[in-house]
Order: structure tokens, then C-alpha cells, then sequence
């Protein structure tokens, strides 16, 4: 209980000095992690759509590897992205390894696989009966999707969320493409690790709060739009 009760003093202490490197490393945090959720929307909710809408061979297995996506470890991610990175890689001429741009690949690439299956399954789920009722109304392709998306929007912003939330969590796959570099591409998960490996309990302790902090709020806001677009 006392290292506990260190690390919210300590936790107390940075709020309240304003530590600079701490409010760095968070503001990064929340660029970083906002970015890859930003991202994975814009890749996951066509693919998502499509998979869910569209009957075609190979749906099930397709869907079946973005639904394992979601289970996968993301230090395989990090080693993944990684090798593509990498100088002798594919996307070395990029030379962006070791950089927050790197993390936010990683980390899109994490958050992807939610998108798509919980967007899909949402379609999915819907009535078909209201499908023909939309289209009974001489809708364009468009206006059709519109008013589905519209209907998916409390499991969509589910999707969103927890997309958001294994992102946020994650430490393996930043720490393979980010490197963990002080006050360059070091976020509160790499950061955390790395007081524990010192044995800096107490800090660690406290990067815990701000990141536990940082998530909740997020994912609070997140909540609140999800239910206020719900009337409740």
C-alpha cells in the first residue's frame, strides 16, 4: 500500500510542478493514439461497409481474419510493421522507423480489424426488411448508405471505441517500431515499462494514473456522443 500511495503523491506532484517531459509524453500519447483510431475509421468503415453489405466468395474467410485481428498480439503488429520499415524493407525508403509516424502505422494497423468487424457485423445485423423499406423509397446509392450508417450508429461508435481502447492500452508494438526515444517517441505505455525495468515503482506508478486518466476521459467523450445520439 505504500508504493500505491507513492505513486499517487508522486502522480500529484507532476500535476501540480507541471512537469514538462510528463505533459510531453501524454500530449504524444493522445496525438499518437487519436491519429491510428483517425485512421483505422477512415480504412475500416469502407471496408467494414462492404463486407457487411456485399455478398461475394470468400466473405466468411475474409471476415474470420479481421475478426482474429482483434485477438492479435500487438508485438507481432510492431514486428510486422517493423520488417516493412525496416532500412532492407519494402518501405525503408520512408525512414520514418524509430518515429511517432511509425507508432501511428502500428497502431492504425491494431485498431483496423475492430472497425471493420464490428462494422460489419453491425450491417449485418440490420433488418432486411428495413434494407427493402429504404430502397422502396427510390433512394440513391448514397442516401442508402447514408441512412444505414445512420441506423449502425450506436455500434459503430462501439466499434470506434474499442478501437480507441486497444490502441491507448498497447505497449508492444510501440516499443518495436517507436524505440522508445525520450522526448521523441516515447508515449506513457513505453514509458511505464520503462520505470518498471528501473525499478522507479513510484513513477511508474504515477505514468499509470495519467495514462488510465487519458483513456477514461476519452473514452467518456466517446461514451456521451455515443448516448446522446441515442436520446438517452
Amino acid at each position: 500500500m505504500e508504493l500505491i500511495w507513492q505513486g499517487i503523491k508522486e502522480a500529484f506532484r507532476l500535476i501540480i510542478n507541471g512537469d514538462p517531459e510528463v505533459f510531453g509524453i501524454t500530449l504524444l500519447t493522445l496525438k499518437v493514439s487519436g491519429t491510428a483510431t483517425l485512421l483505422s475509421i477512415i480504412i475500416g468503415l469502407p471496408v467494414g461497409t462492404l463486407i457487411g453489405l456485399k455478398e461475394f466468395p470468400g466473405r466468411r474467410f475474409i471476415l474470420s481474419i479481421f475478426n482474429t485481428g482483434m485477438g492479435l498480439p500487438p508485438v507481432v503488429v510492431g514486428l510486422w510493421v517493423s520488417i516493412f520499415l525496416w532500412r532492407s524493407g519494402p518501405f525503408g525508403f520512408l525512414n520514418i522507423m524509430y518515429t511517432p509516424e511509425a507508432i501511428i502505422i502500428a497502431q492504425a494497423v491494431i485498431a483496423s480489424p475492430f472497425i471493420i468487424a464490428l462494422t460489419a457485423a453491425a450491417f449485418q445485423q440490420t433488418n432486411p426488411k428495413l434494407r427493402l423499406q429504404i430502397r422502396a423509397l427510390g433512394t440513391t446509392r448514397l442516401q442508402y448508405l447514408f441512412l444505414l450508417l445512420n441506423e449502425i450508429r450506436l455500434p459503430l461508435m462501439a466499434a470506434i471505441i474499442a478501437g480507441f481502447g486497444a490502441v491507448i492500452s498497447e505497449v508492444g508494438a510501440s516499443m518495436a517500431v517507436g524505440g522508445n526515444i525520450k522526448g521523441y517517441s516515447r508515449v506513457l505505455t513505453t514509458a511505464t515499462v520503462l520505470e518498471v525495468s528501473k525499478g522507479n515503482f513510484d513513477v511508474a506508478i504515477s505514468l499509470s494514473i495519467f495514462l488510465s486518466l487519458l483513456a477514461f476521459t476519452i473514452t467518456m467523450l466517446l461514451t456521451m456522443l455515443q448516448q446522446k445520439q441515442q436520446g438517452g
